[in-house]
């Protein structure tokens, strides 16, 4: 492979993205676990009901006794400076329920997302953040469909402009998208 499409290194934050069931959680536990460092989750999920709950305890299982876990419904700035470190490699899962969270509490959506967009860079370790990219279906029948929708594609824009890489997973395959092989010239 030449320089020109070598990846440059290291790379310190990665944005996963993928539908529904795309594989997305099981791509960022896969690289965290690859990583040599000791993986740390935040997870943003609350157990609102019974089917969330079995999820929840699906997800732990999965990851085994191998992970640190971190709950964090809405601060993930303030956990994420808290918990970076050189020997750590941090998931973010998810971010499409930390939005949610946010939402409905009512809390300043620009403002969250901002803060941790900015702090990315100042993180002392590696990390991985999990997203929806919920885009590519119908427009939502709702004003609060389509206000999670385009909130949810502007978060997830501002975290690929300042990730060193960004990955869609579709049925389980990854894509890269940043840093990308070829840039095109009109």
């Amino acid at each position: 492979m030449s320089d020109e499409f070598a990846m440059p290194q290291p790379l310190r934050s990665f944005l996963v993205l993928g539908g529904a069931r795309s594989g997305k959680s099981r791509y960022a536990q896969t690289l965290a676990e690859n990583s040599g460092k000791t993986p740390v989750l935040i997870a943003t999920a609350a157990a609102g009901d019974a089917e969330m709950a079995t999820r929840i305890a699906r997800h732990r299982a999965d990851r085994g006794t191998l992970w640190q876990v971190v709950e964090e419904e809405s601060d993930i700035a303030r956990v994420l400076r808290r918990e970076a470190a050189e020997d750590k490699i941090i998931v973010v899962d998810c971010l499409t329920l930390w939005l949610s969270n946010l939402m409905l509490r009512s809390l300043d959506i620009e403002s969250h997302c901002e803060a941790l967009a900015l702090g990315v860079a100042e993180l002392a370790g590696p990390v991985a953040f999990v997203s929806n990219e919920v885009g590519f279906g119908i427009v939502p029948d709702n004003a609060l469909g389509r206000a999670f929708r385009d909130a949810q594609g502007r978060l997830n824009q501002r975290l690929a402009s300042v990730c060193d890489a960004v990955v869609l997973v579709a049925a389980g395959l990854p894509l890269l998208l940043k840093p990308n092989a070829v840039t095109l010239r009109l």
